[in-house]
């Protein structure tokens, strides 16, 4: 008898823990959901969208330090989603090296600046779908005369330098065998380190090559013979919202399609490098 009791006691005590388990699980979901939605419901209520940009990145989110006005692709695009959105828009400054913390410490709701999808950075931001791509270019003093093809880059006393934070850093790190790799932190840039001497040569993306060209009579730009490092770039949210994520791949897929990213990237000279699909 006691037996049976206690038997009876005890799958009432596991039915009781199962409700338990069930309840706390049920609120687990529904937080999950709330704070998934909480991002595109914040971003509408407070009809604001706050956008992270590299406001050195040419043909991308390029501040002019003569005007101070801003141009670039994701310009046009960051305000057409807001247009969509029916929010204005708020510019946040930052870079490749403060990308992860500016979004983890909630400094924007978006970074906007064609960010390459590594998975170094996959582990800790969350990408949209891809809507460009860039292979790496050497960009050197067109003086220099011993730099002319991809194959006197990697060399035994050349020095070539990358940006903190960028995609090149890690591609140029595995990549070298015989030349010096330099890390430039801002505020120095490439540039300078080239003009100075300091370098042979920087590396970039296409984008930035073009700024080169288009902004100074003394680069040159190195191209690779084949591709050599080619990486898709996209946009970025914090780890843990889809909301927002959800709802600018559903704009990108939108843009892609009407042919609007085909005409902002024509306004910036980046139509070989669109992803249309």
């Amino acid at each position: 008898m006691c037996q049976n009791i206690q038997m009876s006691l005890i799958k009432k005590m596991f039915q009781c823990l199962g409700c338990i388990a069930t309840v706390v699980a049920l609120m687990a979901f529904s937080i999950s959901c709330n704070a998934q939605s909480a991002r595109l419901d914040q971003v509408l209520k407070n009809k604001e969208l706050r956008v992270c940009i590299w406001p050195d990145y040419y043909s991308i989110t390029y501040r002019n330090p003569k005007t101070r006005q801003l141009s670039g692709i994701d310009i046009e695009i960051s305000k057409d989603l807001a247009r969509e959105l029916g929010v204005t828009l708020r510019y946040i400054d930052s870079n490749f090296a403060q990308l992860i913390d500016a979004l983890q410490q909630d400094r924007c709701d978006i970074a906007m600046h064609a960010i390459g999808i590594t998975p170094a950075r996959q582990e800790k931001i969350q990408f949209t779908q891809a809507y460009l791509h860039s292979d790496i270019y050497a960009i050197a003093l067109r003086s220099n005369n011993t730099l002319n093809k991809w194959e006197d880059l990697d060399q035994p006393n050349r020095v070539l330098a990358v940006a903190a934070g960028t995609v090149m850093e890690p591609v140029m790190r595995q990549q070298l065998k015989k030349a010096k790799l330099l890390l430039v932190k801002a505020p120095m840039t490439r540039e300078q380190e080239v003009e100075a001497g300091r370098a042979d040569a920087f590396m970039a993306d296409y984008p930035y090559s073009l700024r080169m060209t288009d902004l100074t009579d003394w680069a040159k730009v190195i191209a690779p013979p084949t591709t050599f490092f080619e990486t898709n770039y996209a946009y970025a949210v914090a780890l843990g919202d889809t909301s927002l994520l959800n709802r600018v791949n559903t704009f990108l897929s939108e843009i892609k399609k009407d042919g609007r990213l085909r005409r902002f990237a024509s306004h910036n000279k980046l139509e070989k490098l669109i992803i249309s699909n």
